[in-house]
Protein backbone atom coordinates (compact mmCIF):
# COMPACT_ATOMS: atom_id res chain seq x y z
CA UNK A 1 0.00 0.00 0.00
CA UNK A 2 1.52 3.38 -1.01
CA UNK A 3 1.59 6.52 1.14
CA UNK A 4 -1.45 8.06 -0.57
CA UNK A 5 -3.58 4.95 -0.03
CA UNK A 6 -2.46 4.73 3.59
CA UNK A 7 -3.24 8.41 4.12
CA UNK A 8 -6.68 8.04 2.49
CA UNK A 9 -7.53 5.09 4.70
CA UNK A 10 -6.40 6.87 7.88
CA UNK A 11 -8.32 10.05 7.01
CA UNK A 12 -11.46 8.03 6.31
CA UNK A 13 -11.20 6.20 9.64
CA UNK A 14 -10.61 9.41 11.61
CA UNK A 15 -13.52 11.11 9.84
CA UNK A 16 -15.83 8.17 10.50
CA UNK A 17 -14.75 7.98 14.13
CA UNK A 18 -15.50 11.68 14.64
CA UNK A 19 -18.92 11.28 13.01
CA UNK A 20 -19.72 8.33 15.25
CA UNK A 21 -18.69 10.25 18.34
CA UNK A 22 -20.79 13.27 17.36
CA UNK A 23 -23.97 11.18 17.20
CA UNK A 24 -23.46 9.36 20.48
CA UNK A 25 -21.33 6.50 19.16
CA UNK A 26 -23.09 3.24 18.47
CA UNK A 27 -21.19 0.04 19.12
CA UNK A 28 -21.73 -3.03 17.03
CA UNK A 29 -21.41 -6.27 18.93
CA UNK A 30 -20.93 -9.80 17.70
CA UNK A 31 -23.27 -12.42 19.10
CA UNK A 32 -23.86 -16.00 18.17
CA UNK A 33 -27.23 -15.32 16.55
CA UNK A 34 -26.34 -12.34 14.41
CA UNK A 35 -23.05 -10.65 13.62
CA UNK A 36 -23.93 -7.07 14.48
CA UNK A 37 -26.08 -5.72 17.33
CA UNK A 38 -26.30 -2.12 18.46
CA UNK A 39 -25.61 -0.63 21.86
CA UNK A 40 -25.42 3.14 22.46
CA UNK A 41 -22.16 4.03 24.19
CA UNK A 42 -23.94 6.75 26.13
CA UNK A 43 -25.90 4.07 28.01
CA UNK A 44 -22.75 2.64 29.61
CA UNK A 45 -22.45 3.98 33.16
CA UNK A 46 -19.18 5.06 34.71
CA UNK A 47 -18.26 2.58 37.41
CA UNK A 48 -15.21 2.04 39.55
CA UNK A 49 -12.31 0.49 37.63
CA UNK A 50 -12.41 -2.82 39.48
CA UNK A 51 -15.90 -3.89 38.41
CA UNK A 52 -16.67 -1.58 35.49
CA UNK A 53 -16.50 -4.42 32.99
CA UNK A 54 -19.20 -6.33 34.93
CA UNK A 55 -21.75 -3.61 34.23
CA UNK A 56 -20.62 -3.31 30.63
CA UNK A 57 -20.90 -7.06 30.04
CA UNK A 58 -24.37 -7.06 31.59
CA UNK A 59 -25.58 -4.28 29.28
CA UNK A 60 -24.21 -5.80 26.10
CA UNK A 61 -26.56 -8.05 24.15
CA UNK A 62 -24.97 -11.31 25.21
CA UNK A 63 -26.31 -14.73 25.97
CA UNK A 64 -25.78 -16.23 29.41
CA UNK A 65 -22.59 -18.13 28.51
CA UNK A 66 -21.18 -15.17 26.58
CA UNK A 67 -21.85 -12.82 29.47
CA UNK A 68 -20.04 -15.22 31.81
CA UNK A 69 -17.03 -15.35 29.47
CA UNK A 70 -17.08 -11.56 29.25
CA UNK A 71 -17.12 -11.07 33.01
CA UNK A 72 -14.34 -13.52 33.85
CA UNK A 73 -11.60 -11.38 32.25
CA UNK A 74 -11.61 -7.55 32.52
CA UNK A 75 -10.09 -7.25 29.05
CA UNK A 76 -12.86 -9.09 27.18
CA UNK A 77 -15.49 -6.33 27.18
CA UNK A 78 -13.02 -3.75 25.88
CA UNK A 79 -11.83 -6.19 23.22
CA UNK A 80 -15.39 -6.94 22.10
CA UNK A 81 -16.10 -3.23 21.65
CA UNK A 82 -12.83 -2.69 19.80
CA UNK A 83 -13.49 -5.67 17.53
CA UNK A 84 -16.94 -4.62 16.43
CA UNK A 85 -16.04 -0.95 16.03
CA UNK A 86 -13.07 -2.00 13.89
CA UNK A 87 -15.21 -4.40 11.84
CA UNK A 88 -17.90 -1.79 11.19
CA UNK A 89 -15.38 0.84 10.11
CA UNK A 90 -13.62 -1.58 7.78
CA UNK A 91 -16.93 -2.68 6.26
CA UNK A 92 -17.89 0.92 5.55
CA UNK A 93 -14.45 1.63 4.10
CA UNK A 94 -14.53 -1.36 1.75
CA UNK A 95 -18.04 -0.49 0.49
CA UNK A 96 -17.66 3.30 0.36
CA UNK A 97 -17.96 3.31 -3.46
CA UNK A 98 -20.71 0.69 -3.72
CA UNK A 99 -24.48 1.02 -3.93
CA UNK A 100 -24.69 -0.68 -0.55
CA UNK A 101 -22.20 1.24 1.57
CA UNK A 102 -22.51 -0.96 4.66
CA UNK A 103 -25.23 1.14 6.23
CA UNK A 104 -25.71 -0.19 9.76
CA UNK A 105 -28.72 1.71 11.01
CA UNK A 106 -30.85 -0.55 13.16
CA UNK A 107 -33.76 -1.06 10.74
CA UNK A 108 -31.63 -1.64 7.65
CA UNK A 109 -29.18 -3.87 9.49
CA UNK A 110 -31.90 -6.00 11.04
CA UNK A 111 -33.69 -6.49 7.72
CA UNK A 112 -30.50 -7.48 5.87
CA UNK A 113 -29.61 -9.99 8.58
CA UNK A 114 -32.97 -11.67 8.13
CA UNK A 115 -32.08 -12.49 4.54
CA UNK A 116 -29.41 -14.58 2.89
CA UNK A 117 -27.77 -11.89 0.72
CA UNK A 118 -24.06 -11.81 -0.02
CA UNK A 119 -23.98 -8.58 2.01
CA UNK A 120 -25.15 -10.68 4.96
CA UNK A 121 -22.33 -13.13 4.25
CA UNK A 122 -19.78 -10.32 4.38
CA UNK A 123 -21.16 -9.04 7.70
CA UNK A 124 -20.79 -12.46 9.31
CA UNK A 125 -17.26 -12.89 7.97
CA UNK A 126 -15.97 -9.41 8.85
CA UNK A 127 -17.46 -9.68 12.36
CA UNK A 128 -15.83 -13.00 13.22
CA UNK A 129 -12.56 -11.85 11.63
CA UNK A 130 -12.64 -8.66 13.70
CA UNK A 131 -13.18 -10.49 16.96
CA UNK A 132 -10.46 -13.05 16.17
CA UNK A 133 -7.99 -10.33 15.19
CA UNK A 134 -8.75 -8.08 18.17
CA UNK A 135 -8.51 -10.92 20.70
CA UNK A 136 -5.15 -12.15 19.36
CA UNK A 137 -3.77 -8.61 19.49
CA UNK A 138 -5.17 -8.02 22.98
CA UNK A 139 -3.30 -11.08 24.22
CA UNK A 140 0.03 -9.98 22.79
CA UNK A 141 -0.51 -6.43 24.09
CA UNK A 142 -0.94 -7.69 27.64
CA UNK A 143 -4.55 -6.49 27.99
CA UNK A 144 -5.91 -9.92 28.92
CA UNK A 145 -5.44 -11.88 32.15
CA UNK A 146 -5.97 -15.34 30.64
CA UNK A 147 -3.54 -15.13 27.69
CA UNK A 148 -0.23 -13.58 26.75
CA UNK A 149 2.01 -13.97 23.71
CA UNK A 150 1.70 -16.64 21.06
CA UNK A 151 2.41 -20.08 22.49
CA UNK A 152 3.56 -21.78 19.28
CA UNK A 153 6.01 -24.57 20.27
CA UNK A 154 8.38 -23.91 17.36
CA UNK A 155 9.06 -20.30 18.31
CA UNK A 156 11.12 -19.14 21.27
CA UNK A 157 8.53 -16.67 22.51
CA UNK A 158 10.12 -15.97 25.88
CA UNK A 159 13.33 -14.89 24.18
CA UNK A 160 11.35 -12.99 21.57
CA UNK A 161 9.48 -11.11 24.25
CA UNK A 162 12.76 -10.31 26.00
CA UNK A 163 14.05 -8.69 22.80
CA UNK A 164 10.88 -6.72 22.18
CA UNK A 165 8.90 -9.20 20.09
CA UNK A 166 5.63 -10.79 21.08
CA UNK A 167 3.61 -13.07 18.84
CA UNK A 168 -0.12 -12.52 18.36
CA UNK A 169 -1.86 -15.34 20.17
CA UNK A 170 -4.07 -16.74 17.42
CA UNK A 171 -4.35 -20.13 19.14
CA UNK A 172 -6.08 -18.64 22.18
CA UNK A 173 -8.10 -16.25 20.05
CA UNK A 174 -9.53 -19.01 17.85
CA UNK A 175 -10.43 -21.10 20.88
CA UNK A 176 -12.10 -18.13 22.57
CA UNK A 177 -14.13 -17.12 19.50
CA UNK A 178 -15.36 -20.66 18.83
CA UNK A 179 -16.32 -21.07 22.49
CA UNK A 180 -17.90 -17.60 22.58
CA UNK A 181 -20.06 -18.27 19.53
CA UNK A 182 -20.86 -21.82 20.60
CA UNK A 183 -22.49 -24.52 18.50
CA UNK A 184 -25.49 -23.31 16.56
CA UNK A 185 -28.42 -25.12 15.04
CA UNK A 186 -27.42 -27.04 11.94
CA UNK A 187 -30.95 -27.95 10.86
CA UNK A 188 -31.46 -25.61 7.94
CA UNK A 189 -29.50 -24.22 5.03
CA UNK A 190 -29.42 -20.66 6.34
CA UNK A 191 -27.87 -21.72 9.66
CA UNK A 192 -25.15 -23.71 7.90
CA UNK A 193 -24.40 -20.86 5.50
CA UNK A 194 -24.12 -18.36 8.37
CA UNK A 195 -21.72 -20.64 10.23
CA UNK A 196 -19.69 -21.23 7.07
CA UNK A 197 -19.28 -17.49 6.48
CA UNK A 198 -18.35 -16.97 10.12
CA UNK A 199 -15.63 -19.61 9.75
CA UNK A 200 -14.36 -18.00 6.54
CA UNK A 201 -13.64 -14.82 8.49
CA UNK A 202 -11.59 -16.77 11.03
CA UNK A 203 -9.76 -18.76 8.34
CA UNK A 204 -8.72 -15.62 6.47
CA UNK A 205 -7.12 -14.35 9.68
CA UNK A 206 -5.25 -17.63 10.14
CA UNK A 207 -4.06 -17.67 6.51
CA UNK A 208 -2.59 -14.19 6.95
CA UNK A 209 -0.22 -15.00 9.82
CA UNK A 210 3.34 -13.90 9.09
CA UNK A 211 6.54 -14.77 10.92
CA UNK A 212 8.67 -11.78 11.95
CA UNK A 213 12.29 -12.31 12.94
CA UNK A 214 14.87 -10.09 14.61
CA UNK A 215 18.63 -10.62 14.55
CA UNK A 216 20.88 -10.04 17.54
CA UNK A 217 24.66 -10.18 17.59
CA UNK A 218 27.85 -8.20 17.40
CA UNK A 219 27.80 -5.42 14.77
CA UNK A 220 24.40 -6.47 13.52
CA UNK A 221 25.36 -10.06 12.82
CA UNK A 222 22.64 -12.67 13.04
CA UNK A 223 24.31 -15.04 15.47
CA UNK A 224 21.10 -15.05 17.51
CA UNK A 225 17.67 -14.80 15.93
CA UNK A 226 14.27 -14.64 17.60
CA UNK A 227 11.02 -14.96 15.71
CA UNK A 228 7.38 -14.40 16.50
CA UNK A 229 4.08 -14.54 14.61
CA UNK A 230 2.07 -11.46 13.68
CA UNK A 231 -1.32 -11.03 12.03
CA UNK A 232 -1.80 -8.99 8.88
CA UNK A 233 -3.17 -5.46 9.40
CA UNK A 234 -6.96 -5.67 9.59
CA UNK A 235 -7.28 -3.47 6.50
CA UNK A 236 -5.65 -6.27 4.50
CA UNK A 237 -8.15 -8.74 5.95
CA UNK A 238 -10.96 -6.42 4.91
CA UNK A 239 -9.66 -6.30 1.33
CA UNK A 240 -9.46 -10.07 1.13
CA UNK A 241 -13.00 -10.53 2.44
CA UNK A 242 -14.24 -7.88 -0.02
CA UNK A 243 -12.70 -9.91 -2.84
CA UNK A 244 -14.50 -13.00 -1.56
CA UNK A 245 -17.72 -10.98 -1.42
CA UNK A 246 -17.29 -10.14 -5.11
CA UNK A 247 -17.05 -13.84 -5.97
CA UNK A 248 -19.58 -15.11 -3.43
CA UNK A 249 -21.28 -18.36 -4.46
CA UNK A 250 -25.03 -18.77 -4.42
CA UNK A 251 -26.11 -22.05 -2.83
CA UNK A 252 -29.41 -23.79 -2.47
CA UNK A 253 -30.95 -27.06 -1.35
CA UNK A 254 -31.73 -29.71 -3.92
CA UNK A 255 -32.84 -33.32 -3.80
CA UNK A 256 -30.69 -36.14 -5.14
CA UNK A 257 -33.06 -38.23 -7.25
CA UNK A 258 -30.89 -41.33 -6.81
CA UNK A 259 -30.86 -41.28 -3.02
CA UNK A 260 -33.75 -38.98 -2.17
CA UNK A 261 -31.44 -37.07 0.19
CA UNK A 262 -30.92 -33.31 0.35
CA UNK A 263 -27.77 -31.80 -1.14
CA UNK A 264 -26.20 -28.36 -1.38
CA UNK A 265 -25.78 -27.01 -4.90
CA UNK A 266 -23.49 -24.05 -5.57
CA UNK A 267 -24.48 -22.89 -9.03
CA UNK A 268 -20.98 -23.54 -10.37
CA UNK A 269 -20.68 -25.09 -13.79
CA UNK A 270 -20.31 -28.87 -13.93
CA UNK A 271 -16.52 -28.84 -14.25
CA UNK A 272 -16.12 -26.55 -11.23
CA UNK A 273 -18.67 -28.55 -9.28
CA UNK A 274 -16.62 -31.70 -9.76
CA UNK A 275 -13.60 -29.97 -8.25
CA UNK A 276 -15.35 -29.55 -4.89
CA UNK A 277 -14.14 -32.06 -2.28
CA UNK A 278 -16.64 -34.86 -1.64
CA UNK A 279 -18.60 -34.59 1.58
CA UNK A 280 -21.73 -35.83 3.32
CA UNK A 281 -25.01 -35.04 1.63
CA UNK A 282 -26.73 -31.78 2.57
CA UNK A 283 -23.43 -30.22 3.73
CA UNK A 284 -21.87 -26.87 2.86
CA UNK A 285 -18.98 -27.29 0.37
CA UNK A 286 -15.58 -27.05 2.00
CA UNK A 287 -14.43 -23.81 0.46
CA UNK A 288 -13.01 -20.44 1.43
CA UNK A 289 -15.64 -18.71 -0.70
CA UNK A 290 -18.37 -16.69 0.94
CA UNK A 291 -21.81 -18.18 0.33
CA UNK A 292 -25.26 -16.66 -0.07
CA UNK A 293 -28.67 -18.17 -0.72
CA UNK A 294 -30.62 -15.38 -2.45
CA UNK A 295 -29.96 -12.50 -4.81
CA UNK A 296 -29.40 -9.04 -3.35
CA UNK A 297 -31.75 -6.12 -3.98
CA UNK A 298 -30.47 -3.29 -6.18
CA UNK A 299 -30.05 -0.83 -3.27
CA UNK A 300 -30.82 1.96 -5.78
CA UNK A 301 -33.95 3.30 -4.09
CA UNK A 302 -34.82 3.71 -0.40
CA UNK A 303 -36.12 0.44 1.01
CA UNK A 304 -36.09 -1.57 4.19
CA UNK A 305 -32.55 -2.66 3.29
CA UNK A 306 -30.89 0.71 2.60
CA UNK A 307 -31.52 4.41 2.18
CA UNK A 308 -30.78 4.25 -1.55
CA UNK A 309 -28.09 6.11 -3.48
CA UNK A 310 -29.64 9.57 -3.92
CA UNK A 311 -27.09 12.31 -3.05
CA UNK A 312 -24.29 9.73 -2.80
CA UNK A 313 -20.86 10.94 -3.90
CA UNK A 314 -19.42 9.26 -6.97
CA UNK A 315 -16.50 9.61 -9.38
CA UNK A 316 -17.23 10.68 -12.94
CA UNK A 317 -16.19 8.18 -15.62
CA UNK A 318 -15.48 5.62 -12.87
CA UNK A 319 -18.56 4.63 -10.90
CA UNK A 320 -21.26 7.30 -11.25
CA UNK A 321 -23.25 5.25 -13.75
CA UNK A 322 -23.20 2.20 -11.49
CA UNK A 323 -23.89 3.91 -8.15
CA UNK A 324 -26.50 6.32 -9.52
CA UNK A 325 -28.36 3.44 -11.20
CA UNK A 326 -28.72 5.33 -14.48
CA UNK A 327 -30.47 8.34 -12.90
CA UNK A 328 -27.58 10.68 -13.68
CA UNK A 329 -25.55 12.87 -11.34
CA UNK A 330 -25.26 16.48 -10.23
CA UNK A 331 -22.01 18.43 -10.53
CA UNK A 332 -20.90 21.03 -8.00
CA UNK A 333 -17.68 23.05 -8.04
CA UNK A 334 -15.98 23.95 -4.76
CA UNK A 335 -12.65 24.95 -3.24
CA UNK A 336 -10.93 22.39 -1.06
CA UNK A 337 -7.79 22.51 1.04
CA UNK A 338 -5.94 19.29 1.64
CA UNK A 339 -2.41 18.09 2.49
CA UNK A 340 -0.06 17.92 -0.51
CA UNK A 341 3.61 17.43 -1.36
CA UNK A 342 3.98 15.13 1.64
CA UNK A 343 7.45 13.97 2.61
CA UNK A 344 8.55 11.48 5.24
CA UNK A 345 10.90 13.18 7.70
CA UNK A 346 13.40 11.38 9.84
CA UNK A 347 12.53 9.81 12.05
CA UNK A 348 8.89 9.40 12.58
CA UNK A 349 6.49 11.86 10.98
CA UNK A 350 5.12 13.01 7.63
CA UNK A 351 5.38 16.70 6.74
CA UNK A 352 2.84 18.11 4.27
CA UNK A 353 2.00 21.47 2.73
CA UNK A 354 -1.58 22.72 2.48
CA UNK A 355 -2.80 23.20 -1.07
CA UNK A 356 -6.08 24.84 -2.12
CA UNK A 357 -7.67 23.97 -5.42
CA UNK A 358 -11.03 23.87 -7.11
CA UNK A 359 -12.60 20.51 -7.68
CA UNK A 360 -15.85 19.17 -9.01
CA UNK A 361 -18.00 17.00 -6.77
CA UNK A 362 -20.42 14.56 -8.31
CA UNK A 363 -23.50 13.31 -6.48
CA UNK A 364 -26.28 11.00 -7.60
CA UNK A 365 -29.62 12.49 -8.59
CA UNK A 366 -32.68 11.43 -6.62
Amino acid sequence: MNINQTFEHCVFQLHLLCCLCSISLQLLLLTGNEPLSILPLSSIPEENVGRAHYKLCDRLKLEKKQRRMCRRDPGVAETLMEAISMSAMECQYQFRFERWNCTLEGRHRANILKRGFKETAFLYAISSAGLTHAMAKACSAGRMERCTCDEAPDLENRKAWQWGGCGDNLKYSNKFVKDFLGKRSNKDLRARVDMHNTNVGMKVIKAGVETTCKCHGVSGSCTVQTCWRQLLPFHEIGKQLKQRYETSLKVGSSTNEATGEGEISTGRNQQQQQQLPPGPSDQIPRTMDLLHIEDSPSFCRPSKYSSGTAARKCYKDKNCDAICCGRGHNTQSREVTRPCQCQVRWCCYVECKQCTQREEVYTCKG
